[in-house]
């Protein structure tokens, strides 16, 4: 399988710069780099990216993450594998991924206050930030049918 074309963030430079600049202010925020790996999978998920979970499932290995956390990612709601700040987060991250899902707040209260019983403001925002820009590969990749295994720059 082939791209329909060169992914649009190498097509615009200054578009990849200021994605690089982007997730380089995401690690900036007091997040373990293994919980990011883990809120880019599983977004990456929820949008059926297949370049981004190729790729999100190697970083999460190494950043660490073990097989048995990283194969239950996608139920992570029933697996025994993480802790109350991962969850936490990872269902900020479904919220705010599967924002047209929801009637009413497009995250709701009980998510966003869960999330911030375990995260300060810093990093919840590098949080949100990697949801974002997770969305927002997820979206170049399945637009223009990027395939697994493809690395960019």
């Amino acid at each position: 399988m082939t791209a329909r074309m060169k992914n649009p963030a190498m097509v615009l430079p200054d578009a990849m710069k200021g994605i690089q600049h982007l997730l380089g202010a995401v690690r900036q925020g007091g997040v373990s780099q293994e919980l990011l790996e883990l809120v880019h999978l599983r977004a990456s998920q929820i949008n059926g990216c297949s370049t981004c979970v190729y790729g999100g499932v190697a970083s999460a290995k190494k950043a660490g993450l073990s097989d048995d956390r990283l194969h239950m990612v996608a139920a992570w709601q029933e697996a025994p594998f993480f802790s109350d700040a991962e969850r936490a987060a990872l269902a900020l991250t479904e919220a705010a991924t599967r924002l047209a899902d929801h009637s009413g707040k497009a995250v709701p209260d009980e998510i966003w206050d869960a999330a911030a019983d375990h995260f300060d403001e810093k990093e919840l925002a590098a949080i949100i930030l990697m949801v974002a820009t997770t969305n927002l590969f997820n979206r170049l990749n399945t637009t223009v049918e990027e395939p697994a295994g493809t690395t960019w720059g």
